[in-house]
């Protein structure tokens, strides 16, 4: 069985090295809307593959973080980073170009890593986030199944979220814990 949860966030950033002029070299921004899927080989006591609920602590936080940020890639000029890191409180720094490919492959990463640490107490069955599809216009999408895993180099690790970000989450100890696992 798979279930599905919406996340809206509106994000900026520069896609460095594709095709079109206006998308690599303009800061711009989109109206993102982002889909995870579920799956678990059972049921939990409730009848559910995961409650909705426990879907707006850690994995909320995580895309929230991009709500109203600039999102940077790590190989920009120094200059360029600055400039952001001094006048914009929410940013977040990327080890690769902040498509909508590498948005959905990321969120699959860090909500698989939250789920993998996370302990669940209502009889939840092996509940796995099988994809990730980040609409980033009402046309287009990029979506990341479990497989894509490994398809580039991605460590979440190396995503920097600014002090402001952080800040913002509910239970910032608690996530910054399953984070640093």
């Amino acid at each position: 069985m798979i279930i599905r949860k919406k996340f809206k966030f509106e994000g900026a950033h520069i896609v460095r090295n594709c095709s079109t002029k206006r998308c690599k070299t303009s800061i711009h921004g989109h109206s993102y809307e982002v889909e995870v899927f579920f799956t678990s080989n059972k049921l939990d006591n409730g009848y559910m593959v995961l409650d909705f609920g426990l879907t707006k602590k850690h994995i909320k936080n995580i895309i929230d973080s991009f709500d109203h940020a600039y999102s940077l890639w790590s190989q920009e000029t120094d200059e360029f980073k600055n400039f952001f890191k001094t006048n914009s409180l929410r940013w977040i720094e990327m080890p690769v170009s902040p498509s909508a490919e590498i948005y959905s492959l990321m969120f699959l990463k860090f909500i698989d890593h939250i789920l993998k640490n996370t302990s669940f107490f209502n009889g939840e069955g092996d509940v796995k986030v099988s994809s990730v599809r980040v609409h980033e216009t009402k046309t287009g999408y990029a979506e990341a199944f479990r497989d894509d895993m490994d398809s580039i180099e991605l460590d979440i690790k190396k995503v920097v979220f600014s002090d402001e970000v952080v800040n913002e989450w509910k239970n910032k100890n608690e996530l910054l814990k399953i984070l640093s696992m």
